[in-house]
């Protein structure tokens, strides 16, 4: 039951609520067509686009601490609740399927069941973004990067774990791989 939750937890489009509360209409119909919180950034509005990445990275943190405080005997359990809400927010039935790219999703998840981890990740975000200016590049390494120190710093199952999340996003980018591939991905800030 509660992995059926988590995945619905995920399947939250609040990129899409949030533009269209805040009168932007649908953002599938703005930019990338995603409902994530950098397409909402291509609104011009900041705040929503930050709150759109705290509420999608609340999704992921929230599946796993609901599942460790219901089942604090089972490690495993917050693990596969944090998979199921990304694969809510990456393929939410409301939306037919075709959701987010589960970048926020994948940082509250880590953020939420191993803290080091996920700030490490958010940080080789960060550093990535600062000298490339490009967020799927971004998020392509801190997600590339994880596996290692998962098995490194936490062991097989969040290894796995890891190995599962991020193989999840780094699929969902592929045609942002092609893009910065023929270097025709947008960097941040540029028409």
């Amino acid at each position: 039951m509660i992995l059926l939750l988590s995945y619905l937890l995920g399947t939250i489009p609040f990129g899409l609520l949030l533009s269209k509360l805040a009168g932007y209409g649908d953002i599938r119909n703005v930019g990338s067509g995603n409902i994530g919180a950098t397409n909402v950034l291509r609104t011009g509005n900041k705040k929503l686009a930050l709150l759109t990445l705290l509420l999608d990275g609340a999704k992921g943190a929230a599946a796993v601490l609901i599942a460790q405080n219901l089942y604090p005997e089972n490690a495993l359990l917050p693990a596969l609740a944090g998979f199921c809400a990304l694969l809510g927010h990456t393929f939410p039935v409301w939306l037919k399927f075709k959701g987010g790219k589960g970048v926020a999703t994948g940082l509250g998840i880590w953020l939420a069941l191993n803290p080091p981890l996920g700030i490490i990740a958010c940080a080789i975000w960060a550093g990535v973004f600062y000298k490339t200016r490009y967020s799927s590049l971004s998020a392509l390494t801190a997600f590339a990067v994880l596996p290692l120190l998962a098995f490194v710093m936490a062991g097989v199952l969040q290894g796995f774990l890891s190995s599962a999340i991020s193989g999840l996003i780094v699929w969902r980018h592929k045609d942002n791989i092609k893009r910065l591939l023929t270097r025709t991905e947008p960097k941040f800030g540029k028409k």
